[in-house]
């Protein structure tokens, strides 16, 4: 989102506050519009003002999710002042303190993939796309690191920013099985424990 874009009117954004809640916590199918509208206490003809139907819903909550996403990534990974893995590091952290305020649910777009994947191409590829953004937000932090030498030179930085994005988003699924954060924890010593020993053994440049 830009400083520039519309405002959303705020009964549909009441809405979608709602959907986000309502999305992670019941999944897509078992949701159904009079929740949503019990949710917001609002009548059913405000929710068809603003989306077309239940899809369109979903898809612009999805969008209103990623808008927080792209909000975390901007405020993380800008800061010149820390390190690259730093950086990385901390959006997940920001992350993982959001899903400790909402119960350790998960992630809203790896549910909704895991859910929707098989039966929807719409939600397929939508979803899809939003974690390619964010693994490619993850390469370009991953690239600083790879040139200050923080991590090995030969580093394929897309590929490491793939993969720490999938074990993200397995760990989100553990978490939400145990109710708990030690699997995210866990993930991410894991996974920088292993890209700085990856470091050490390369060697000098």
């Amino acid at each position: 989102m830009t400083d520039n874009a519309p405002a959303i009117h705020a009964t549909k954004q009441r809405l979608i506050d709602a959907g986000l809640r309502l999305l992670l916590r019941h999944g897509y199918n078992d949701l159904g519009v009079q929740a949503i509208l019990a949710e917001t206490r609002l009548p059913k003809g405000s929710f068809y003002h603003h989306f077309r139907d239940k899809e369109d819903f979903a898809l612009q909550v999805v969008d209103g999710y990623m808008a927080q996403v792209h909000a975390g990534l901007d405020h993380c990974l800008s800061d010149r002042a820390r390190p690259p893995l730093s950086r990385v590091r901390d959006f997940f952290e920001m992350t993982q303190a959001a899903y400790r305020e909402e119960g350790y649910l998960g992630c809203l777009i790896g549910g909704l993939g895991q859910e929707l994947s098989g039966v929807s191409e719409v939600f397929r590829t939508r979803i899809d796309g939003c974690l390619g953004y964010i693994s490619e937000r993850m390469a370009a932090c991953l690239e600083e690191a790879r040139q200050s030498g923080d991590i090995p030179p030969d580093s394929d930085v897309r590929e490491v920013a793939d993969r720490l994005v999938d074990c993200w988003e397995g760990a989100a699924l553990r978490s939400r099985l145990q109710r708990h954060p030690q699997a995210l924890g866990a993930m991410l010593d894991f996974f920088f424990m292993a890209v700085t020993r990856d470091r050490a053994s390369a060697g000098p440049g």
